[in-house]
């Protein structure tokens, strides 16, 4: 699986900040439970990728 292949799951994506001072991305697929923690700075990496790629993405259609 690659980031061009479709696949036909549903998940939810829950995102917030922790009672630790992380961020978390919390996804649930298929019965499956996957949290993700990062450090505030992290956290604005991947923001700052997120915008990159729907500015990309944007430029596509």
């Amino acid at each position: 699986m690659g980031i061009n292949s479709e696949q036909d799951i549903e998940a939810n994506l829950q995102i917030g900040p922790t009672t630790e001072g992380m961020v978390r991305l919390f996804i649930e697929a298929n019965g499956m439970e996957v949290p993700l923690d990062f450090d505030p700075d992290e956290a604005d990496e991947i923001a700052e990728e997120l915008r990159a790629a729907a500015e990309m993405a944007r430029k596509v259609k």
